[in-house]
């Protein structure tokens, strides 16, 4: 698996996070579903240019942002998520706990409330204390995607078979959930930030007609 080089980029685009020789803003789909995201995300992951799950919130218009992690003097702000469990959606975590039942079209078949995904982003560590520190979730049904990864290039080195990139995995649930169209619009934005990423680290080589 390739490394993730730990030199950050300079002057990045502020909507990518690419350099803006490779920003790719023109890639970003606008997507009205039914299917909302709440994207969980640790505040130290908001300064990471290789995060792409807020490529997903910049394309999925029934989505939005929670912050967790955020110091107040030398305090810990709490994250409460209790008003995301509303009755009008099915509200699902996405996450592979070891209770996790495989998220697919018979699953998604057995309720016709539409589907609020509630999506941890971060390192394992990170992403795993929203799975077990966020009491309000604790009955909130886990689900994941157990085909393994096949993928030969990764954004960062994974740590399980099933491990992807966050917009990667959105990706794969919203194809599962809302259609095909919806999940290959976000692998070509997932695919188009990994190769210009790889670009960027010297690890790819530009494309003829590639900016």
């Amino acid at each position: 698996m390739i490394p993730e080089r730990k030199r950050k980029t300079k002057d990045p685009c502020p909507n990518c996070y690419l350099h803006r020789e490779r920003c790719i803003c023109e890639s970003i789909p606008t997507l009205n579903l039914k299917t909302r995201l709440c994207l969980v995300v640790h505040a130290k992951e908001l300064k990471r240019t290789t995060n792409t799950g807020r490529l997903a919130i910049k394309s999925l218009v029934n989505s939005e942002m929670r912050i967790r992690g955020v110091n107040s003097g030398n305090t810990q702000e709490a994250l409460d998520l209790s008003d995301l469990l509303v009755p009008e959606y099915r509200t699902l975590l996405f996450y592979p706990s070891e209770d996790a039942v495989a998220l697919t079209k018979d699953f998604i078949g057995e309720d016709p409330r539409p589907i609020q995904l509630i999506v941890p982003d971060g390192s394992w560590r990170q992403a795993s204390k929203v799975h077990y520190r966020h009491h309000e979730l604790k009955d909130v049904p886990r689900v994941m995607i157990k085909t393994p990864n096949t993928a030969v290039l990764h954004m960062r080195t994974e740590t399980t078979p099933e491990g992807m990139a966050t917009l990667e995995a959105i990706a794969q649930a919203m194809g599962i959930i809302e259609g095909d169209f919806v999940g290959q619009e976000l692998m070509k934005l997932y695919n188009a930030k990994l190769e210009n990423t790889l670009i960027g680290r010297g690890q790819l080589k530009k494309q003829d007609g590639q900016k």
